[in-house]
């Protein structure tokens, strides 16, 4: 083969990429500017990995543990580097060395464009088809927001179902190692929600596959690719399995594992209690957000920022509006940062593919896609939503049951633009199947037609939680009449959008299928229409008004009044208490190590302990604080919060431009107790916290008797323990008592990976107070330590840097032999 028809072959690859990095900076164009996006989940990620990253730049070392956050945690899930995973700089070189978040844009599209070329589309079609993938709106949503590991997990999907469709083709060998590479890569950006939903929809490709092997006789060669499917796997885990050995560890203690407590039977499951894990559900009526973006309003944004629908209310209603703060979006999850929009155009041509789409393909999306919705609206369907988390390996682990929507966001583009590729490579089967076109049609612009005349008669433009509050208050209908208008102004106008784009390709296609435009026309037209429609939705979540100075989000957070005066306290060990939002809290986390923070898989006995206990004792303390309670009451009021105190709370913080308040009574970093009550149960051992003195008391479950052993309680008046040096995974203390001392330390109990040495010797701990650790010391001097050391890191990290190896060596020799393959193709 010469030059010429070399190039001439490789000009559409070429050209996708280059298209795709020039539209990724288009997207993102003021990173151009030297301008950075301003995502909130990253700028807390900030706050709250601070102190690991600081060890980690001081030391060299991973800290795997930091105090800086709900009295202490593991870092595997916050900041935790492995380094003999070597598939992280694979996944450096697939980003081409884009700044963020052009990179994440880049990899939508590159990975999308490898699954069509896989499914043997047309590379110029499949390049247009990566633009309805990669701007599907919930994935430009989650970048705005931060979700940057959850962006990248979505971005290896589609490359990954490509490779495993490639095995089951037959091609063993090369699609197998892809198959370990893009699940290496899926895996190892830590986003195991999106994978987990990902192996749930291959699961039902897997299935389909089985049954058109059973149908062509060919179960051997459906054996022979699972099994080069499973070794894959085992290639993909094996890099990754530090990881995943430390989070699945730590699964079981955290808020997504069992709590030891007995609930309502009703709600507790395995993992997250089931109102919690819905809270996030996708409205049954949300869903046609896939079709029409502001089918509920769109974002959580005021209403009153919609000029347009405001202009159609009366004046007064205006202000009343605004000044309540009233939302644009009705639908039934708490907040909305925007919908989950796939496309006019493309659920047009996913019905239409319904109809010319034949095998086991279309079958399989159009079930990952009924799979998807019906998930998603999770207590709006709770028969199906319970059996998943009540009998569903792992699905309980999981909050946020809409997010499964993404795999809708996967299913529909393919099966759209294989509807394309049928077209295109018969154009007159649009001639032949006149009647399902029209079907389709109708099923989709003509049913927007519908709910354009009649929007009232298929939606309320109230959402529960106003209609409870309005109620049949008279006096509110006049301000309920102006919203509803208002809203359906909203829904009108983006249901007219839909109707218009959709009546436009299905024009191109149906003059196309006549001939009277060519193939390059169409496609032409085809690319600029899904563009139009897909891009200029997306400005919607992410345009210039999101880009910040690179300086600003360098330096996320700025220390106030408070922090200032509390960072003059050089103490190496102690805690501080933001009264503002506490719980959902970085910044505190930033300068400090806080009683609060910001994680959605907290140690469970840490969540317990704020749900039953910390929440109530920071209500009292701004309760007093709001009665105009003077240093008298206030400080009353702080010898009666004794589990910020056994957390050793020195610090409060009430107002950030005033001098925090400072607790005299924290217990400080290490006691000892001269009293033990015992529980029979965790449900016990809790509610005890509320009646003991945590400075001579502690609550201890029976469980570790036998660790106490024959342990007789003492007076502990002169004898002393003080900490001596911190660092987040190794604590020293020095110890001096004429007698044996129980003593409890001020740091959170997790027994997988914290030991304890009494002079350099391994020595037994145990929990206390429900959450701490404790420690039976001997009398005299001596030196006691606290040392991180889970064994599954080191464990794990000895098995990756063999698996990285034994992956990457797999990878060359394939893709060589490929390549040499196709040289001797060449030649003959």
């Amino acid at each position: 083969m010469n030059n010429q028809n070399l190039f001439k072959k490789a000009l559409p690859y070429l050209v996708a990429i280059i298209s795709f990095v020039i539209i990724s900076f288009i997207f993102m164009n003021p990173i151009l500017e030297g301008k950075q996006l301003s995502q909130h989940d990253i700028k807390v990620y900030k706050g709250v990995s601070k102190e690991i990253k600081d060890h980690r730049a001081e030391t060299g070392e991973e800290a795997l543990w930091t105090n800086s956050m709900f009295g202490g945690m593991p870092a595997y899930q916050i900041s935790t580097k492995y380094p003999n995973n070597w598939i992280k700089h694979i996944h450096q070189i697939l980003q081409l060395g884009l700044p963020r978040p052009v990179n994440f844009l880049f990899l939508y599209f590159i990975g999308f464009f490898i699954l069509l070329l896989i499914l043997r589309v047309d590379p110029w079609l499949a390049l247009i088809g990566s633009f309805a993938f990669a701007f599907s709106s919930y994935f430009i949503i989650i970048i705005q927001a931060g979700h940057n590991t959850k962006a990248l997990a979505l971005a290896y999907m589609a490359p990954l179902l490509g490779s495993i469709i490639l095995t089951y083709r037959g091609k063993y060998l090369l699609g197998g190692i892809l198959t370990a590479l893009f699940a290496a890569l899926e895996i190892s950006v830590n986003h195991l929600q999106i994978t987990y939903y990902l192996l749930l929809f291959l699961i039902i490709v897997g299935v389909f596959i089985l049954i058109d092997h059973i149908k062509r006789n060919e179960l051997p060669q459906f054996f022979k690719a699972t099994a080069v499917l499973i070794i894959a796997a085992i290639l993909a885990v094996m890099p990754n399995i530090t990881n995943l050995l430390v989070t699945s560890e730590y699964s079981a203690q955290s808020m997504r594992g069992k709590s030891e407590l007995v609930k309502d039977g009703n709600i507790q499951t395995s993992g997250l209690d089931k109102d919690y894990a819905t809270q996030w559900s996708y409205g049954i009526g949300e869903s046609w957000s896939l079709l029409i973006p502001n089918v509920k309003g769109g974002g959580s944004g005021a209403l009153a920022a919609n000029k347009k629908a405001m202009e159609l209310m009366e004046p007064q209603m205006r202000q009343v509006v605004s000044q309540n703060r009233i939302s644009s979006y009705w639908g039934d999850q708490p907040i909305m940062s925007g919908p989950t929009y796939a496309g006019a155009i493309i659920i047009f041509l996913f019905v239409l593919g319904l109809f010319y789409v034949k095998g086991w393909m279309k079958w399989a999306l159009l079930t990952g896609t009924i799979f998807s919705l019906t998930l998603a609206w999770g207590k709006n369907f709770m028969p199906l939503t319970s059996f998943f988390l009540d009998y569903f390996p792992l699905y309980n682990k999981f909050r946020a049951v809409s997010m499964i929507l993404i795999l809708a966001e996967l299913t529909i583009p393919i099966l759209a633009i294989l509807a394309v590729k049928e077209i295109i490579l018969k154009p007159r089967i649009i001639q032949e199947k006149q009647k399902q076109f029209f079907i389709a049609f109708g099923a989709t612009g003509g049913l927007l037609l519908i709910f354009y005349i009649l929007p009232t008669v298929f939606f309320s433009f109230l959402s529960q939680m106003e209609i409870d509050a309005f109620g049949d208050n008279p006096r509110a209908a006049e301000l309920v009449a102006n919203i509803e208008m208002a809203r359906i102004s909203i829904f009108k106008a983006d249901v007219m959008r839909s109707f218009i784009f959709i009546l436009l390709i299905a024009s191109a296609l149906y003059v196309y299928s006549l001939e009277k435009i060519n193939k390059t026309i169409f496609l032409a037209i085809f690319a600029v229409l899904l563009l139009a429609d897909m891009f200029t939705i997306n400005r919607r979540y992410i345009n210039d008004g999101h880009f910040e100075r690179s300086r600003k989000i360098d330096t996320p957070y700025v220390a106030s009044t408070a922090d200032k005066a509390i960072l003059a306290d050089k103490s190496l060990d102690y805690r501080v208490l933001n009264l503002g939002n506490p719980f959902n809290d970085g910044a505190t986390s930033y300068f400090h190590k806080s009683i609060g923070g910001y994680h959605s898989a907290k140690l469970g006995r840490y969540q317990d302990l704020i749900d039953l206990r910390l929440q109530k004792e920071v209500n009292d303390i701004i309760s007093t604080l709001q009665s105009a309670g003077g240093f008298t009451e206030v400080n009353k009021a702080l010898q009666n919060v004794p589990t910020l105190n056994m957390l050793n709370t020195k610090y409060i913080i009430y107002n950030p431009q005033a001098q925090p308040i400072p607790n005299p009574y924290a217990n400080g970093n290490a006691w000892f107790v001269e009293h033990i009550e015992w529980a029979d149960n965790a449900n016990e051992e809790i509610d005890k916290l509320a009646s003991i003195n945590t400075k001579t008391t502690a609550i201890i479950d029976k469980r570790y008797q036998s660790k106490i052993g024959d342990y007789k309680s003492s007076s502990f008046a002169g004898n002393t323990i003080k900490l001596l040096n911190y660092k987040p995974n190794h604590l020293v203390y020095e110890s001096n008592s004429t007698t044996e001392q129980l003593t409890i330390f001020s740091e959170i109990y997790y027994d997988k990976g914290w030991n304890a040495y009494i002079d350099g010797e391994l020595s037994p701990h145990f929990r206390a107070n429900y959450t701490l650790r404790a420690l039976i010391i001997p009398a005299g001097k001596h030196k006691v330590e606290f040392k991180f050391l889970p064994e599954s890191y080191y464990t794990g990290e000895k098995i990756a840097l063999v698996g990285s190896i034994l992956l990457i060596l797999a990878f060359l020799a394939i893709i060589g032999k490929e390549i040499k393959y196709c040289k001797t193709k060449k030649e003959e």
